[in-house]
């Protein structure tokens, strides 16, 4: 039996090439049942012109087909569904309610949901005026040696190596381009066995958390603070207190006595982006030293900075082993890379590194050899020197634009890709987000950074990382508009 042409169609939801697009729609078809063993396809010049693409794409999607034994190449007679070709489990749905449906108040013993946390919507990309933190500008993204690092990790050379199981350990070729180059750049000199490759920098915060709180000890974060860290904490159910911060980050006088981990964001304090000065990080080691606590430090987006000589890392300046350094790749190179590690002395790092392993034993080997030749071939440098320089053009735009329409600045920074932003006196900024939505603008409300019950509603913050330079002004005068 022949199969229509008119029985094959794009599915307009399938993201992908339109070679892709096609061997998409034949997969479906035959997993889904529509097409069945020994059926005949519709040639590739009929299919071509049903669909109105190339004959050369229909031919290559059908080529990639018969290579996965979805169909079979039969002379002249054409392309036919494969009697051997995989097929999708059958089964029965069982009744959407049972008798005795599960009472889930009672099943679920520990709850994870319900925290506070900032609202990313997925369709961020259709807003004309994207003011949102942490998401990538592709336009700045070195695509192309990307691609080239990913096809050398896929080659023969390596694949052996990828594709094993490293068990607990990490790629060495990682580890070592982190602890000679990446490193030596915030003053930090490590050893192979100080180092663990995480799942970017919330994975790290997990695990150090894990091992060194219980719901015995007690832990400070800033207020405000990054609301994944304060999810994480509770979740540990320690002691959390919440000590506020001023244009040089963590006040060290409001620390309290009887401190086990305080966490702190120095080079850019999430959300208001200051900076710790040099005089404060010694004064909060030497806090540290005095009552004999730890102190993880969150080193995101240390690489984007534009003052002329960035502080020394809080690491850099540790001599006792105290501070546990966090770093994360998925900040410069794309979120979506889930990249980051941890520097620690050996005998936590021997910890943090046993937990990793009965979770998820390691993040997968092929990412970490694709970064790790990035790195070494200096692609990532030059991509961050290019995001500087791109940022840096941003950020003065929006400082002029912010100053112009007359919105008051929270705080101000040397670095980073945000302002922290302060609306007039009664407005309520979640209200405000709304509305500027209805505008094609999106901020982000800054009640999620604060824990207190009683979160002031008035602050924003304004990101520049994935917003076109000549779409800030405007954008800004939208807010300023709206409030």
């Amino acid at each position: 039996m022949s199969i229509p042409p008119e029985a094959l169609f794009l599915a307009p939801d399938f993201e992908g090439t339109l070679q892709q697009r096609i061997q998409h729609t034949v997969v479906n078809g035959i997993l889904s049942g529509r097409l069945r063993p020994g059926e005949k396809l519709p040639s590739s010049r009929r299919l071509a012109q049903h669909l109105g693409v190339s004959r050369i794409t229909v031919t290559f999607a059908y080529g990639e087909l018969v290579a996965d034994d979805y169909i079979v190449a039969r002379g002249r007679s054409g392309y036919f569904v494969s009697r051997s070709a995989p097929q999708r489990a059958r089964f029965e749905p069982p009744a959407p309610h049972g008798e005795r449906p599960v009472d889930w108040t009672r099943a679920i013993g520990q709850r994870y949901s319900g925290q506070v946390l900032p609202d990313k919507p997925a369709d961020w990309r259709s807003y004309e005026y994207p003011f949102i933190y942490g998401q990538a500008d592709e336009t700045l993204f070195d695509h192309r040696n990307w691609r080239l690092c990913s096809l050398q990790t896929l080659g023969r050379r390596e694949i052996p190596f990828v594709t094993a199981d490293f068990f607990e350990r990490d790629d060495p070729e990682l580890v070592k381009f982190i602890a000679m180059h990446t490193l030596p750049r915030r003053g930090i000199l490590a050893r192979p066995e100080e180092i663990l490759v995480t799942l970017g920098a919330q994975n790290a915060l997990w695990l150090a958390a894990q091992v060194l709180l219980t719901q015995r000890r007690t832990a400070v974060m800033e207020e405000p603070g990054y609301p994944g860290l304060r999810a994480i904490l509770n979740h540990t159910r320690c002691n959390l207190i919440r000590v506020p911060v001023d244009s040089e980050g963590l006040r060290i006088e409001a620390l309290p006595d009887g401190v086990d981990v305080v966490f702190t964001t120095p080079s850019h304090h999430c959300p208001t982006n200051v900076t710790m000065p040099l005089e404060r990080r010694r004064a909060l080691l030497d806090f540290a030293a005095e009552r004999d606590c730890m102190v993880v430090e969150d080193d995101y987006e240390f690489e984007i900075s534009f003052a002329s000589r960035p502080v020394p890392a809080l690491k850099s300046l540790d001599r006792d082993g105290r501070v546990v350094y966090i770093g994360s790749f998925s900040k410069s190179l794309f979120p979506g890379l889930r990249l980051g590690y941890v520097v620690a002395a050996e005998p936590l790092v021997r910890e943090l590194r046993a937990l990793r392993a009965t979770v998820l034993r390691h993040p997968p080997g092929q990412i970490q050899r694709t970064v790790a030749s990035f790195l070494s071939l200096g692609h990532y440098d030059a991509m961050v020197a290019r995001m500087s320089q791109v940022f840096a053009r941003r950020r003065a735009a929006m400082r002029r634009a912010i100053r112009d329409c007359g919105l008051p600045l929270a705080g101000d920074t040397q670095g980073g890709s945000s302002f922290w932003m302060r609306a007039p006196d009664g407005v309520d900024v979640r209200a405000l987000a709304e509305r500027l939505r209805g505008a094609s603008v999106l901020i982000e409300p800054g009640h999620v950074f604060f824990g207190a019950p009683d979160a002031p509603r008035g602050f924003y913050r304004l990101a520049y990382s994935s917003i076109d330079e000549e779409r800030i002004a405007e954008g800004i005068r939208l807010i300023a508009r709206a409030l």
